[in-house]
């Protein structure tokens, strides 16, 4: 039975994403198709499907993107670019290093990859082609720069990754043998990726300096000086202190995640109304209609892949999955290299939030067994998954900045390979050494 329920649901999802079906409709038929052959009432289907987006947690989703969308609108993307291009200066690989400063910043308020390729791209890509860099390296810096969107908190995917976790405890063998494991939360995973996510940061802001030293490619065209960054930090003190409000808020405990969202929403109307004065009404009902589109989309995924998780879990499968794993090696090491391997192609073709959805369930069992830490395991799987952002065929990121420089994606995929290289030695790094996910949350009490 669990054979034929397993070939069955993943055999219709396979099938149908081979005819070029969306993701959420190869999800909801390969679970609805699986739930009529195990004789269970489709009303079920709804029920679950219908209370996997009603959690408190999820209300953080549409109003972090709403947040990104009004803060680039409101002038406060352009602020915290500016500040980037001034700490750079006219160093070596200068405007590229400032476009990953930039990223992490823009990262630190918009919580996707795509939104951040597009708002620093937009500023960032003309302004490199102007100081002599090759169109196509500017775009593939940007377009691998722009996962830092989700690495960095506060990060849309570390909010899917914290509600398809809570519903895992360890199993009984695994506690016996290993000690209790930390519990998993949205606030927890928010610290825990600013290691890592500086980790993957440096590994990009190297390896730009050494092909930027061999290319000629170097910063501004003026001097580096601390009057000019005074400057910057000064016209830009209003967008630099959003993220310290957020993500302050959060760790000191003064509000949830959820709640956290909700107040860069408000911070930003104000600082675009009547501080900047950049924020019109038709800039606000476009960022309302962005996050109506992303939110709208993200929930179909969740609503499908929930029902399809529990179909997992219940026909047992992620135990199987997990048993038969074991069975190959039980050497941590060469756990982790099958995890991030796979991860890195399940990136190249499919999107991040739908592939931590359906794979947490199968993947999360397995890292219980070799003692892996969830929120260790969360982190590696979203800086895994982020590479996957500039990486064909998918790419988002890719085609966002092969939009905005009009240079082929064959082109910007091809020099994107080093960085993609170079993030998978940063994510190997934080794989083997639990600390650099752990040390902070553990700082602050978790």
């Amino acid at each position: 039975m669990e054979t034929t329920i397993t070939l069955i649901l993943f055999g219709t999802f396979a099938v149908l994403l081979l005819i070029g079906a969306p993701i959420t409709v190869a999800l909801g038929i390969s679970a609805l198709v699986s739930f009529l052959y195990i004789g269970e009432n489709p009303i079920q289907f709804v029920q679950i499907a219908f209370t996997s987006v009603g959690s408190f947690p999820l209300m953080a989703l549409p109003a972090f993107i709403l947040a990104g969308a009004l803060m680039e609108a409101a002038g406060i993307s352009k602020r915290l670019i500016t500040v980037a291009e001034s700490l750079a200066g006219p160093f070596t690989g200068g405007m590229g290093a400032a476009t990953v400063i930039a990223c992490l910043f823009f990262g630190a308020i918009s919580g996707s990859g795509p939104a951040t390729t597009a708002a620093v791209g937009m500023l960032m890509i003309p302004a490199m082609a102007k100081r002599g860099y090759n169109r196509g390296y500017a775009s593939s810096l940007t377009a691998a720069a722009g996962g830092l969107g989700i690495v960095i908190p506060p990060s849309i995917p570390m909010v899917i990754f914290g509600i398809s976790a809570l519903g895992f405890t360890a199993p009984p063998e695994a506690i016996e043998k290993f000690g209790q494991f930390g519990s998993v939360s949205i606030s927890k995973l928010f610290i825990a990726g600013f290691v890592p996510g500086a980790l993957v940061a440096a590994s990009l802001l190297t390896l730009n300096y050494f092909m930027s030293a061999r290319k000629g490619y170097r910063g501004s065209s003026e001097n580096w000086s601390v009057g000019q960054v005074g400057s910057a930090v000064y016209q830009g003190f209003w967008a630099l202190l959003a993220p310290f409000i957020i993500l302050g808020g959060i760790y000191s405990g003064w509000f949830t995640p959820t709640e956290a969202a909700v107040v860069a929403i408000f911070y930003t109307l104000v600082i675009g109304v009547f501080i900047y004065r950049e924020l019109s009404w038709r800039d606000l009902f476009r960022s309302l209609e962005t996050t109506t589109w992303l939110t709208g989309r993200v929930l179909l995924i969740l609503f499908t892949a929930t029902v399809f998780g529990r179909l997992l879990v219940s026909n047992r499968i992620p135990a199987l999955i997990a048993e038969g794993t074991l069975a190959l090696t039980n050497d941590i090491f060469m756990i982790w290299a099958l995890f991030i391997g796979f991860l890195l192609f399940v990136g190249m073709f499919m999107e991040t939030l739908a592939a931590i959805m359906i794979l947490v369930p199968v993947m999360l069992p397995v890292a219980y067994s070799v003692g892996i830490d969830p929120t260790h395991f969360g982190i590696v799987m979203i800086c895994t998954l982020a590479v996957g952002f500039q990486t064909p065929p998918l790419g988002e990121n890719l085609f966002i900045a092969s939009g905005i420089s009009n240079v082929s994606l064959e082109e910007i995929a091809l020099k994107a390979v080093p960085f993609a290289a170079a993030n998978t030695l940063a994510i190997a790094a934080i794989a083997a050494f639990p600390q650099l996910s752990l040390w902070l949350p553990r700082m602050f009490g978790y």
